[in-house]
């Protein structure tokens, strides 16, 4: 294995502290956003909840966070997750009953996306 491989696969491990899960309830269509409190946290240069953080402006399903920052689906669902508990991020409701044809278009437009930019 080279170099690069073994820093590929030791890197979403260490970016996660080795957990696999989160306490969040975290459906991968979740759109997720972006709260007030994140603009006032000062990330560190190349920090990857900043990154999520900066990237949940446009409110990207988990799925979707996962694609554009090439992470595994579960290292993105914990870091969100992270995120979502410390007051940065907010999981916005996903479809109910009474969603509109709009808000369900929306969302298998979104996870379309996700999908293919997977």
């Amino acid at each position: 294995m080279t170099g690069d491989a073994e820093a590929n696969l030791v890197r979403p491990y260490t970016l996660t502290a080795g957990r696999t899960d989160t306490t969040v309830e975290l459906p991968v269509e979740a759109p997720i956003l972006t709260l007030p409190s994140a603009s006032q946290q000062h990330w560190p240069s190349g920090d990857m909840r900043g990154r999520i953080c900066t990237l949940c402006s446009d409110s990207p399903s988990v799925a979707e966070i996962s694609a554009r920052l090439d992470l595994p689906l579960g290292v993105a669902r914990v870091l969100v997750g992270d995120l979502v508990t410390a007051g940065y991020l907010r999981v916005q409701t996903t479809l109910t009953d009474s969603s509109t044809p709009d808000e369900r278009r929306d969302l298998i437009g979104r996870t379309l996306r996700g999908l293919r930019a997977l």
